[in-house]
């Protein structure tokens, strides 16, 4: 499932401000990234099932590896994981109401912390 339209997707971001950022709101980047793209997720174990929020991201300017570049954020996408297949973001995918209110209220917050720091 895409969240469209929340506005994060206009940020754009110095790397190490959204590692801090995104950490203190549970979004972890560990090893998902390369030298243009990262990826932070949120890992959200409920009854109904595992699922990730993820926000993604492209450096515009500079090199991840060197701590030393501006991410454009894309939209955030949430999705449910099936043992041993994976994470599926299909929009075929039951997501409970309570989830969707966690990851809007989740994505708002760091929309709202980012936007200090966006250039």
């Amino acid at each position: 499932m895409r969240f469209e339209a929340t506005g994060i997707e206009n940020l754009k971001v110095d790397l190490n401000r959204l590692d801090d950022i995104m950490e203190s709101h549970g979004l972890v980047r560990a090893g998902q990234w390369d030298y243009e793209r990262v990826t932070y997720d949120r890992k959200f174990e409920i009854r109904e099932g595992v699922f990730y929020l993820r926000i993604q991201g492209l450096a515009v300017e500079g090199d991840i590896g060197k701590h030393d570049a501006i991410i454009q954020l894309m939209t955030p996408l949430l999705g449910k994981h099936y043992y041993p297949h994976g994470v599926e973001y299909g929009e075929g995918e039951d997501f409970p109401k309570h989830l969707l209110t966690s990851c809007e209220k989740l994505i708002a917050d760091v929309k709202k912390e980012a936007t200090e720091f966006a250039w």
